[in-house]
This record gives structure tokens, C-alpha cells and sequence, in this order.
């Protein structure tokens, strides 16, 4: 057995000892050290400690004043780039492509043939429906005059009626004549109805023409599929020759002069961020852009639990491509924090992450923190009061309610 293993750890076991049982005097003995001994800045915070009160025990440390400062927040997301806008474009007819077929990559302006199919009887289906309709539209006038003759007739039987009345009444005609005028008055009244429903139905067959000369213009119109808005063709349009069905697709079109950075924030930041508000991403080939806000999702998605938010930026060069991985910040508003020394963090027993701090009456006293940012010049912590002495040096040699002696330096920022 090596005894040299065995010292150690007696040694190891002593300071242990020192360390947690008889603390207060490893405290008082390194505050009475020798004055050579000591560093420039432990001498300061011994000295501090010796004009303390006699009967006090203040423990010397270092402490900041530090005055809280505002600073711009910015929600991080990883996300993609979507076109703006993307469709694929189906025939709504059937037909053979009559068209060249156009190929991917090419570049189409609103309403550009991309197909063409073959009109077959249709041209003839237009013909006949517009000589129906012009057969009914002649129908119309000889309708019409079917009405004056009958309204003649009626203003005749009327006539002749109130006279055979007023002869009947004077005892010049009997009431045979006064029964055969109103009969003819009746006739003639059933007559006008007749005509006039002979003008109706002349109207209601140029209704229904018409409808058929639309619906034959309409079948005509479908034969040329056409791009619905300006864009690249994601796909090569149908081929010369292929058969096109109701919903068979023609060619997929996607606008890219305007893109969107799509990410997907988590429930703990998407209140921070806002319709409207400047934002900016970083590309998968280094490419910086700029662009705003535009949709932020009203409800979760049922797996991730988290919000999709969309940022549109200007593309007029088509530079950046559907589907590229972007980092995206979102600005937000900007929230009060402290700059402190990342040394100066601490955990409670509970391992809460936090500051020691000097409160009324030179006592210590834990205050948990929120770290915001991590920075060259320090860490950005929220959570504490607008201003505050935080202990900087020795925080871990104190806890809540021990009197310390504090000595300050210059805060950061």
C-alpha cells in the first residue's frame, strides 16, 4: 500500500473540513492575513471591512453599482423561404394539346397562352346557338304585334258593348246583343293574355339562346389554358399531342419577385412578435435581406405547439430561390436589462440562476435573473430593479442576510 495516495487524501479530507465546518474562522484568518500577502484588491476590501463596527462580522467583496439600460430585443427564428405566390394550373375542358410545349425555368406574363387544345365541333356548337338565338330574337316582334291586334279587338268589343248597353237600356236592342258583346269583349280580353304570353315566351327563347351562345363561348375560351399571373414555370407546360382532362394539369407556376421568409415561433415568443415589424434573415449563401412582418397564425400547430410567421421581402432580381434555409430576426420591443460581468452569475440552493446583491443596510440578498443576450462586453440580465448593487467578487463566499462590506468598482456600458 503507497502511503503518498493515502496523505493526499487525508489532506484533501482536512481542507474539506475547514471549508464547511469551520468557515467563519477561514474568513477571519484570510482577512488578518499578513499585509505582503495580500493583493492590492483584497487589502482594499480588508480595509473596508476593518472600519466596520466593533462587533460585526462584514464579509469584504467587490460590488457594482449598476443602473438598468434599454436595449433592442429580436425574436430568432429558423425557417425557409416559399414563393409568393404558386399554383398549378389544370385544364377545365377536354381536348388534344394543339401548343408547343413550353419548358421549366422560362418566364410567362399574366395571361400568356401555356396550352392550346383542339377546338374539335365546338366552333360548330357556337354557330347553331347563335342562329337560335337570332331565330328567337324574330320571334319578339311578331309577338309583339300578336299584342296590338289583340288590345284592338278588346278597345272594339268594349265598343261595341257599351253600345249595345246603351241601346238596351233606351229598349232599341235586346238583351241577346248586350250577352253576344259581352262574350266578344271576353274573348277579346283572353286574347291579349294569349299574345302576351306568346311575347314572354319569345323572350324567355332569347333568354335561353343567349345562354347557349355563352356557354358555347365559354367552351371555346377553355381551350387556350392561360398563366393566371407573371412567373417562372416551375414544370414544362403539356406536351404537343397529350389528351387533357377536366383537372389535368397544364403547367405549375410560381411568382418569385416578391418572397416570403416562413419560420415558426414558439409559444413563449410569439407574442413578441407583431404584424408589421422589420425584420431580417440571413440566407443559407450568406445573402442578407430585409422585409417586414406580414401573417402571424392565430392558432398553434397540433404537434410542434408552435406559430407560423411569415416576413415578405422584395425579390425583383429573383435572386433567392423557393426553399432555402434563412435565419430570421424579428425585431420586437425593447425591454430594460443590466450589463453585468458573466463572473458575476451565481445559483441559489435551489439552482436558480441569479445575482448576489447589496441591499438596505450592506446585507446580501439573491435575486434570480433572466439572461437576455450573451455579448462580448458581458451578459444582459432582466428581472432586477432599475437600479441595483450587484457583488461582482465574493458572491459565492455569502448568502442571504450576511453583512458584507462592500468596496465599488465602475459598472459596465
Amino acid at each position: 500500500m503507497k502511503i503518498i495516495p493515502v496523505i493526499t487524501a487525508i489532506l484533501v479530507l482536512a481542507g474539506l473540513y475547514f471549508v464547511v465546518f469551520e468557515r467563519d474562522r477561514l474568513l477571519d484568518f484570510a482577512q488578518t492575513a499578513p499585509a505582503d500577502a495580500q493583493t492590492p484588491e483584497t487589502a482594499e476590501v480588508t480595509a473596508e471591512s476593518s472600519a466596520t463596527t466593533p462587533g460585526e462580522s462584514a464579509v469584504g467583496v467587490v460590488a457594482t453599482h449598476s443602473v438598468a439600460q434599454t436595449i433592442d430585443s429580436a425574436v430568432i427564428l429558423r425557417g425557409r423561404t416559399e414563393a409568393a405566390r404558386q399554383v398549378t394550373v389544370a385544364s377545365e375542358t377536354s381536348g388534344l394539346v394543339i401548343s408547343e410545349p413550353l419548358r421549366k425555368g422560362a418566364s410567362v406574363n399574366e395571361g400568356d397562352a401555356l396550352c392550346r387544345l383542339d377546338p374539335g365541333t365546338r366552333q360548330a356548337s357556337l354557330a347553331e346557338a347563335r342562329a337560335r338565338l337570332a331565330e328567337a330574337q324574330g320571334r319578339v316582334p311578331e309577338a309583339e304585334a300578336g299584342v296590338l291586334e289583340a288590345n284592338a279587338r278588346v278597345r272594339e268589343a268594349e265598343i261595341n258593348l257599351n253600345a249595345a248597353r246603351s241601346l238596351s237600356e233606351d229598349g232599341f236592342a235586346s238583351e241577346t246583343r248586350v250577352v253576344s258583346a259581352q262574350a266578344a269583349m271576353e274573348a277579346a280580353t283572353a286574347g291579349v293574355q294569349r299574345a302576351s304570353s306568346a311575347v314572354a315566351s319569345a323572350q324567355a327563347g332569347i333568354q335561353s339562346a343567349q345562354a347557349a351562345v355563352a356557354s358555347a363561348t365559354r367552351e371555346i375560351e377553355k381551350l387556350t389554358i392561360r398563366a393566371p399571373f407573371s412567373g417562372l414555370l416551375e414544370t414544362d407546360t403539356a406536351e404537343l399531342g397529350a389528351l387533357m382532362q377536366p383537372g389535368t394539369p397544364c403547367a405549375t407556376i410560381i411568382q418569385l419577385d416578391e418572397i416570403k421568409l416562413v419560420g415558426f415561433a414558439p409559444e413563449a415568443d410569439v407574442s413578441k412578435v407583431t404584424v408589421g415589424a422589420l425584420a431580417g434573415a440571413r440566407l443559407s449563401d450568406g445573402q442578407e435581406v430585409q422585409g417586414r412582418v406580414t401573417f402571424r397564425s392565430r392558432s398553434a400547430d397540433e404537434l410542434t405547439r408552435t406559430f407560423r410567421v411569415e416576413v415578405t421581402v422584395d425579390n425583383p432580381d429573383l435572386a433567392i430561390s423557393d426553399g432555402q434555409t434563412a435565419e430570421i430576426l424579428i425585431a420586437s420591443d425593447g425591454r430594460t436589462a443590466h450589463l453585468i460581468a458573466q463572473s458575476s452569475l451565481t445559483l441559489d440552493d435551489d439552482g436558480v440562476l441569479g445575482v448576489r446583491t447589496v441591499s438596505e443596510g450592506n446585507i446580501a440578498k439573491f435575486m434570480p435573473v433572466t439572461l437576455l443576450r450573451d455579448t462580448a462586453e458581458g451578459v444582459w440580465v432582466t428581472d432586477l430593479p432599475e437600479t441595483v448593487d450587484i457583488i461582482t467578487v465574493g458572491q459565492e463566499f455569502v448568502i442571504d442576510g450576511v453583512k458584507v462590506a462592500p468596496t465599488f468598482s465602475e459598472a459596465k456600458g
